[in-house]
């Protein structure tokens, strides 16, 4: 897959990419702020994106989920307030709450890979809250 790291801490958005690489997907572009998501969105179209709450700009993450939605562009927040997600996730997939153990994000990412994929028979794993 194509992923999109929206994230403005620079070492959560670096382990983030690393883990998203050793899985064997391509990192298309990451973004600290809602300007710089919306470039990568115009550059090139992810198959996914994981997309923090709260950025360099502000609380832009919802806005970014709104626009990847629009686009049909399949998301997760990453968030350590998951109070502040809508309660309609915005389009969301769901949710991994901060901080997140690398073990939880690389089953969040398998289960991601084959919902994305069309696969149904996945069981999510605990560290992923699914938007209802």
């Amino acid at each position: 897959m194509k992923i999109m790291i929206v994230e403005d801490e620079a070492l959560l958005a670096l382990e983030l990419e690393f883990e998203v690489e050793a899985a064997g997907h391509v990192v298309v572009g990451t973004a600290a702020s809602r300007k710089a998501a919306f470039d990568i969105l115009e550059q090139s179209k992810p198959d996914f994106a994981f997309v923090d709450v709260h950025l360099s700009d502000g609380p832009t993450g919802i806005d970014i989920g709104r626009r990847l939605a629009e686009k049909d562009v399949p998301f997760v927040f990453v968030t350590g307030n998951i109070k502040r997600i809508p309660e309609d996730f915005v389009g969301a997939i769901g949710a991994i709450e901060k901080p997140y153990t690398m073990n939880g994000l690389q089953n969040a990412l398998t289960y991601i890979s084959a919902a994305v994929a069309g696969g149904d028979s996945v069981t999510p794993p605990p560290g992923l809250i699914l938007a209802s």
